[in-house]
């Protein structure tokens, strides 16, 4: 059973940066395609960046792109989402999740191909 836990939310002004870790343990990330996802108040989970195990798959949804930058450590096993120029309706949760499939743009946008989830870490953007 894969437990991941997120960290580095918090609140900070418009035109900021924030960076997020997720950290996995319980059981190996091999071949596995790591995401984040966002979820505001209200609205429904959306896809934010995924990586393929070897990080040769990146996406982004197209409002985060030039903005967020997806990375990973496959020997921590953990995964980081590098935020900048943050705008007040980044406000949400942020959730990591680890899932294996076939990485491709769809598949990885895609909550329900993710088997593992975080419990979010909140990110407010203050105008």
């Amino acid at each position: 059973q894969v437990q991941l836990v997120e960290s580095g939310g918090g609140l900070v002004q418009a035109g900021g940066s924030l960076r997020l870790s997720c950290a996995a343990s319980g059981g190996t990330l091999s071949s596995a395609a790591m995401g984040w996802f966002r979820q505001a108040p209200g609205k429904e989970r959306e896809f934010v960046a995924a990586i393929s195990w070897s990080g040769a798959y990146i996406y982004y949804a197209d409002s985060m792109m030039g903005r967020f930058t997806i990375s990973r450590d496959n020997a921590k096993n953990t995964v980081y989402l590098q935020m900048n120029s943050l705008k007040p309706e980044d406000t949400a949760v942020y959730y990591c999740a680890v899932g294996r499939f076939v990485p491709t743009r769809r598949t990885m946008s895609l909550p329900a191909q993710y088997d593992y989830w975080g419990q979010g870490t909140q990110v407010t953007v203050s105008s």
